[in-house]
């Protein structure tokens, strides 16, 4: 990469982790410095020159080794010892103990991050200080060439450098005495450099330090340099944090005849960067604090948010158990007054008139058997006999029955698709939900006005469709050109029992069965509405191929009285089992009646001849499902008639059925039940 910013030394910047190192040449850019960014130790080694003033360098850097880097700078001349600034990884500073990431023979500092770039600036511009230097020893070294006046001046320079520089600079030869010392020992221990070269180090440093030290200078002999920290006492300013340097020297046949020394006061550095850690500290205890805030909001929130759930779901059992009160209790009245005058006038001798009353307890009856297929309809809880139809030959079955109901005032048009829609639903249910939706436009429509069925396929997308799921659907949109609705009435049309229509003119329970049923079935249903321009209520099902072609049904057989079959009966309602007993012995079949699995589970185990099975499914304990199987353990080929008022493991027939079994929904009337018995007999099939 180029250099960029200002002439001048170069800042190297090595950080390949994400835009670190474009953040720091940023900072370094700003301030006038000239930067440029290598991508590995490997790319900077071939870059370093005499234009290099300082490399800052990345811990991540040193993943991949530093091996190249240390020949490059083993190459360096002898007046080159390029300062290196190492910023080590926040987590590096947590650690007990820290290994050093670079050879000690790098002139290196080592910073922690998070850094702001103050710091990070200041520290530069030190470096580069330092570094320039060595540019001027460089230029003065060279003068050397000029002469032996030449050579003089520049010794002469290099004491003026030493001397303004804020760092101890000696020179120890081989017997351990300095043969050089600048200005800034003076400062440090009060002695003129006079009084330090020439004299052995233990007399400089003291007794117990110079044996402390003795192994490392003795290192530094024999071609091995060292860069560690100490305290050191300084005479005016007590104890500091220093950095001592040992870089052995060499003569012009390669052996070493002593060693630099080079101490730096590093105190004000390290409390930079103890502040920092503190800083760094406290700011993760805000956020640790901060985050345990947020716990105890969320908590909170989810707490109140719970009981607003709850409060809603008890106001909509309120409003459902209100609604069925009221309903069944109407229907009881018209069952339990026509009975009473029933039985009144059969004690009076009086017969006439009687069928009148009967219709009226049979009436009452249905429509407490149609809100109760609403209410499972509204749950999710009725029993599906979902079977392969084709939608659009669906809506004109019903056509017929839809115009003998809304009547002449309203036009019904029909828009069907051009092709086949398949799906897979129960066709009864279907017709029911449709005239549902027609009984509320007829409703909305009190003038009259267009009824309009459409069809179509529909690709639905993501998002399309509120709570309608991505996928391929058969799309029925039933719509009026009634008074429509408000938004407020809209949100609760799906509402049990919530009805905009006058007392007694519906249960409000049409919409919730659509709804319901849709569910049930797969499916999804939208309403769009507004008031004066009409209503649309989108049912979506789930599409299917077209079926294969199958083979036409058998013609009926003709219905036929019982010859004396044996047939067990399983109804733990003790009314429902006497008159399910009292119907099958007037047509003629012998029955055993128990009330549970458990008493029936003797029987189908003992060798007596059973016919058929008729059982409830929701008996106490072991449900009828269970007991079929039992049974057939013993009794592979036995018949089985399920009877289901409401059982949550028979709201699919083609998957709660095997060959051999059938099942008929209460309540039913009696006629219907002698039928589906007979149908069940094994000769009836």
């Amino acid at each position: 990469m180029p250099d960029s910013g200002a002439g001048g030394p170069v800042v190297r910047i090595v950080a390949p982790f994400g835009r670190d190192a474009d953040s720091i040449a940023a900072v370094l850019g700003a301030a006038g410095l000239a930067t440029a960014i290598a991508p590995s130790l490997e790319a900077l080694a071939s870059q370093l020159d005499d234009g290099t003033g300082l490399v800052v360098v990345t811990q991540e850097a040193m993943a991949r080794g530093s091996d190249a880097l240390l020949r490059a700078l083993q190459q360096q001349p002898t007046w080159s010892d390029i300062p290196f600034i190492l910023l080590r990884s926040a987590r590096s500073y947590r650690r007990s103990t820290r290994e050093p990431l670079l050879p000690s023979s790098i002139n290196v500092v080592e910073m922690d991050r998070p850094l702001g770039s103050v710091s990070l600036l200041s520290a530069v511009q030190g470096a580069l200080r330092a570094r320039d230097k060595q540019f001027l020893v460089r230029d003065q070294l060279q003068a050397l060439d000029d002469g032996r006046a030449a050579l003089a001046r520049s010794e002469a320079e290099l004491r003026v450098i030493a001397d303004t520089m804020p760092v101890l600079i000696a020179f120890v030869d081989t017997s351990m005495c300095f043969r050089f010392a600048n200005t800034a020992y003076e400062d440090w221990f009060g002695l003129a450099t006079g009084e330090v070269i020439g004299r052995h180090v233990r007399d400089i440093i003291s007794e117990p330090v110079w044996q402390q030290r003795r192994p490392v200078m003795e290192a530094a002999l024999q071609g091995q340099g060292a860069v560690f920290e100490i305290e050191w006492p300084h005479r005016l300013r007590g104890r500091r944090d220093c950095e001592v340097r040992y870089a052995p020297r060499r003569d012009a046949q390669g052996h070493v005849d002593g060693f630099h020394v080079f101490v730096t006061d590093i105190t004000t550095a390290k409390l930079a960067l103890a502040s920092s850690q503190q800083h760094a500290q406290a700011l993760e205890a805000k956020v640790a604090e901060r985050t345990r805030e947020l716990e105890r909001q969320m908590a909170a929130r989810e707490a109140s948010e719970a009981a607003l759930r709850q409060a809603q779901k008890m106001e909509a059992i309120g409003q459902l158990t209100g609604g069925i009160a009221h309903d069944f209790n109407n229907m009881l009245t018209g069952i339990l007054s026509a009975l009473d005058i029933v039985r009144m006038r059969l004690e009076m001798g009086r017969v006439d008139d009687l069928d009148r009353f009967l219709d009226t307890a049979t009436a009452s009856g249905q429509r407490a058997a149609a809100l109760t297929q609403r209410l499972l309809a509204f749950s999710r809880r009725q029993s599906l006999d979902a079977r392969p139809v084709e939608i659009n030959a669906q809506l004109e079955s019903v056509q017929h029955l839809l115009r003998s109901t809304l009547g002449e005032s309203v036009r019904i048009v029909a828009e069907p698709s051009a092709g086949e829609l398949h799906a897979t639903l129960d066709a009864n249910q279907f017709e029911s939900a449709i005239l549902n939706l027609a009984i509320n436009a007829r409703d909305a429509m009190p003038h009259g006005g267009q009824l309009t069925l459409r069809t179509a396929s529909a690709d639905v997308s993501e998002g399309q469709y509120p709570a309608v799921p991505a996928g391929r659907y058969v799309h029925v949109v039933v719509s009026d050109t009634g008074a429509g609705m408000a938004p407020a009435v809209v949100e609760r049309v799906f509402e049990p029992f919530f009805t905009t229509k006058p007392i007694g003119k519906g249960t409000g329970l049409g919409m919730s069965m659509v709804y319901g049923f849709m569910q049930q079935s797969g499916g999804h249903v939208a309403i769009q509405s507004q008031v004066g321009e009409g209503t649309a209520v989108s049912l979506f099902i789930p599409m299917d191929d077209a079926p294969e072609a199958t083979a036409p049904h058998a013609t009926t057989q003709p219905i036929r009285r019982g010859a004396g079959q044996s047939i067990l009966v399983v109804e733990d309602d003790a009314q429902v089992r006497m008159l399910v007993t009292v119907v099958l012995e007037d047509l003629g079949y012998q029955t055993q009646v128990v009330a549970d699995a458990d008493a029936a589970i003797p029987i189908l185990a003992s060798a007596q001849v059973i016919d058929l099975l008729v059982t409830d499914v929701g008996l106490p304990g072991m449900n009828g499902r269970q007991l079929a199987e039992i049974a057939r353990q013993s009794r592979p080929a036995l018949p089985v008639l399920f009877m289901t008022g409401y059982a949550e493991k028979a709201q699919e027939r083609a998957a709660f059925l095997d060959e051999g079994m059938a099942m008929i929904a209460k309540p039913f009337l009696l006629d219907e039940f002698s039928t589906a018995v007979r149908t069940a007999m094994p000769e009836a099939r």
